[in-house]
């Protein structure tokens, strides 16, 4: 018991609070939602799943990170396990809504994309680590990518918009981090926009293209629109201090979709009005802050560059998923972290901090 204690009062709390404030607000918006269908049942869940991560938090905070960095043979036997996770979406996971992307255990839902970019991340900060110097050499953008490239297709094939972009955006940013030249970003950049263009005409499935042009053209308000309308509706609602928790008028009537993933921020925009926004807003800012302290801080670049991708996640996602809440961005099915519900998302964030704050005792 000392021991656990010592931990704890060991740990970056600069970490550990503000990921606690945000698990808070998603609760809340989980609850209010759960009111409004008469069953609390994912609200339980979220709590257990909070627990759970925070446990698993301080025990990999036990752990030297240092193994990852050095251990090359158990990254590749994790990644192995990922790919093959990924595959088995497309032969055992059920498919529901036209998307085969969780495995149902039981009362409870896996989803492998989630422990894949914390592997891939630890790969791509431990292949960049040992090579920084060598970086303007176009080879090793090449052999990083190919790392990337099966989880990817994996992913998008699934077919998971969300969860694929973040995986290029994890890869092209810790390219930034380590310092490629500028005239191989631009090539990069110039490659996947001509794999968007194919994918458009090609591989896209037709909810995929309803879901771009219903942001391009929000004219079909009883259609392709009705969620992103529903959503502004919902957050213009809230004014400044909000309608009250469980009051909502679009969560409570049901006439937000997906008011506990997707939406949760519109939950909190109409329910908490823009004081509670800033709140959650000054909460994201200051767990950003923290990780990017510790990139900052860190003695290697191991950690270093840990750090900086998992910051990438964060942002990425952040802005992605209130974007798509205020009808800035399609909607492409991404959870907001810490906040909407779901286990492997949380628990999996949660681990992300573990390792951070090993980082950051080891140190």
């Amino acid at each position: 018991m000392n021991v656990i204690l010592n931990q704890l009062k060991r740990l970056n709390w600069g970490l550990v609070f503000p990921a606690v404030v945000l698990v808070i607000f998603g609760l809340a918006g989980i609850w209010s939602a759960s009111v409004a269908k008469g069953n609390f049942e994912n609200f339980e869940k979220q709590i257990v799943f909070f627990v759970v991560g925070f446990v698993i938090m301080v025990a990999v905070s036990f752990f030297d990170y240092r193994v990852l960095r050095n251990n090359s043979y158990l990254i590749l036997t994790l990644y192995g396990i990922c790919l093959l996770l990924l595959l088995g979406l497309h032969i055992f996971a059920p498919e529901i809504r036209g998307t085969r992307g969780w495995y149902k255990i039981g009362i409870l839902s896996l989803d492998p994309i989630e422990p894949t970019k914390i592997i891939l991340l630890i790969l791509l900060a431990k292949y960049f680590s040992t090579r920084h110097v060598e970086m303007y050499k176009f080879r090793h953008i090449l052999y990083s990518g190919l790392y990337f490239l099966l989880p990817i297709l994996f992913v998008f094939t699934k077919p998971d918009l969300g969860g694929t972009t973040v995986l290029v955006l994890i890869w092209l940013g810790v390219l930034l981090v380590s310092g490629i030249k500028l005239k191989h970003f631009i090539i990069i950049s110039l490659c996947f926009l001509l794999m968007a263009g194919v994918a458009w005409n090609f591989l896209l499935k037709d909810f995929q293209k309803e879901r771009v042009t219903a942001f391009i053209f929000p004219y079909d308000y009883l259609g392709a629109s009705w969620s992103q309308n529903q959503t502004k509706i919902s957050i213009g609602s809230g004014q400044i201090w909000g309608q009250g928790l469980a009051k909502g008028s679009q969560v409570q009537y049901g006439f937000l979709p997906e008011p506990h993933t997707d939406f949760i921020f519109s939950v909190i925009a109409e329910e908490w009005g823009m004081a509670g926004v800033l709140a959650l807003f000054v909460a994201y800012g200051a767990l950003v802050w923290n990780v990017l302290r510790i990139a900052i801080q860190s003695s290697s670049n191991f950690s270093r560059l840990f750090a900086t991708g998992f910051t990438i996640i964060l942002i990425s996602q952040f802005f992605i998923n209130i974007g798509m809440n205020l009808s800035m961005l399609p909607v492409v099915g991404l959870y907001l972290p810490f906040i909407s519900y779901g286990g492997s998302g949380l628990i999996g964030n949660f681990i992300s901090l573990g390792i951070l704050q090993s980082i950051q005792i080891k140190k």
